[in-house]
């Protein structure tokens, strides 16, 4: 039971991330990536010529991801841990693609964290970066708008199986792309 519903969230997570345009070669951050229900199907896409930066501040569930990891044979991820502070250990304009994805729990409307977060996100992504947010937990609109108002062009939505809880799901997901210079 574990290896098949493992496997169907690695199937769900891949769909999602093929969907909407996870390719070989590219640089990912998994910003709270929890176990790699996300990290692990985008570091099988992006090949040995891409990485996936995995940021989570659970030493366990980072445990986790490098174990399943291992497992699958992928040496392309990167563990990041962090306690909580709104840092990405990477130079800048770095990364192709930002998984934000069930975070809004914590970073919610209104916390200056979440300002931090997206300008952090700012600074690593490259120029034409895909950010791709599942926007559970909070209002869609205002997270639209304060994501455009940090300098991300809403691109489009996609909609499909996502992973939540584990558990595959209907839902959407909001992608944006980063256009402007500051």
């Amino acid at each position: 039971m574990w290896y098949s519903r493992t496997r169907e969230v690695t199937e769900a997570g891949e769909a999602v991330l093929r969907g909407i345009g996870v390719r070989d070669g590219q640089t990912v951050l998994d910003f709270g990536c929890g176990k790699g229900n996300y990290a692990i199907p985008c570091a099988r896409i992006v090949g040995k010529g891409g990485h996936v930066y995995a940021l989570d501040k659970n030493r366990a569930a980072l445990d986790e991801v490098m174990r399943r990891a291992r497992r699958e044979g992928l040496d392309n991820i990167t563990r990041m841990e962090t306690s909580g502070a709104v840092y990405v250990a990477t130079a800048d304009a770095v990364v192709d693609v930002v998984l934000l994805y069930d975070i809004f729990w914590y970073f919610t409307l209104g916390d200056p964290r979440l300002s931090e977060l997206l300008s952090e996100v700012y600074r690593v992504a490259k120029p034409g970066a895909l950010i791709s947010v599942y926007p559970k937990h909070i209002d869609v609109e205002r997270l639209r708008a304060t994501i455009e108002a940090a300098g991300f062009h809403f691109r489009d939505t996609y909609s499909g199986t996502l992973i939540h809880d584990r558990r595959p799901v209907r839902d959407h997901v909001l992608n944006f792309v980063k256009i402007r210079l500051r």
